[in-house]
């Protein structure tokens, strides 16, 4: 990045430390990973720093692809750069490679939307995406921070942490009424004990009226809930209440995905999970 961080501005008069320097640009894609979207002014405030300096670094990460500018005047994203680094993890440990093939099948198998997610602090995070015949039109999902509360794979978030760890995340974050449909926080509460009971958190129009969608979670080799698969659909045609074979189908992807991660098998999987 050259000489991108090294000017006269009071708040950089320490950046000659490169630590300084590299530390400033984690917090920045960090910001970004959590905020989704954030002007230079905001920026700066949460990283403590000068306007002019959240600016520069700003605009070295976006020379580099790793940010972008949204279609919101002023405000910027996570770019596609980043992608070339993760690409470099190995394929064998990267939970995208391995359930790729699985988000497939199961798309190609009922026609619909199916995503892969991870938990981000408040958020999960689509990684990936298989898109049906049935689509006529395609939402790109990926990158996507969407709420815990009101989304299939959030729910299943929930559901398996630890009762202090699930209080916590929920004291941060907002609990939006995106639809009538949107649960309360009682009544999300009451649900998350089904969802770990039976396998998997479905939602009917809760973050989109007429979105219907269902998850399971994808364990990892330590017993923990590391992704979500989900797969979603208009109500009009899909409504996994109304078909069994979804659900099926649904939890199969996720134990299949376990297997491929190197985790439990359900009979193992700890009886504490959840609560």
């Amino acid at each position: 990045m050259g000489n991108a961080f090294v000017s006269d501005d009071p708040d950089e008069t320490r950046s000659a430390n490169g630590v300084q320097a590299v530390e400033r640009v984690v917090r920045a894609l960090e910001i970004l990973a959590q905020e989704g979207s954030a002007a230079v002014g905001d920026m700066a405030e949460r990283m403590g720093v000068h306007k002019s300096t959240a600016s520069r670094i700003l605009g070295a990460l976006e020379t580099h692809g790793f940010v972008q500018q949204s279609s919101r005047r002023g405000k910027y994203q996570l770019g596609v750069g980043l992608l070339r680094i993760a690409s470099s993890i190995p394929r064998r440990l990267s939970l995208v490679h391995a359930a790729r093939p699985v988000l497939e099948d199961l798309a190609q198998q009922y026609g619909e939307t199916v995503n892969l997610a991870v938990r981000r602090d408040v958020y999960a995070v689509n990684v990936d995406q298989a898109m049906g015949s049935a689509n006529l039109a395609s939402f790109d999902w990926i990158g996507s921070l969407t709420p815990l509360h009101s989304t299939s794979s959030g729910k299943v978030f929930l559901a398996y942490l630890h009762a202090s760890d699930r209080e916590e995340l929920l004291r941060r974050a907002e609990l939006t009424a995106f639809t009538p449909h949107t649960l309360t926080r009682a009544e999300l509460m009451k649900e998350l004990p089904d969802i770990v009971r039976r396998g998997y958190a479905s939602t009917r129009g809760e973050l989109e009226e007429g979105l219907n969608a269902i998850a399971a979670p994808v364990f990892g080799h330590m017993g923990d809930v590391i992704g979500a698969v989900s797969l979603s659909g208009p109500a009009f045609r899909f409504d996994p209440a109304t078909d069994p074979g979804i659900v099926t189908a649904v939890i199969r992807a996720g134990e299949e995905i376990t297997e491929l991660m190197g985790g439990p098998a359900s009979q193992d999987r700890s009886q504490e999970a959840g609560r």
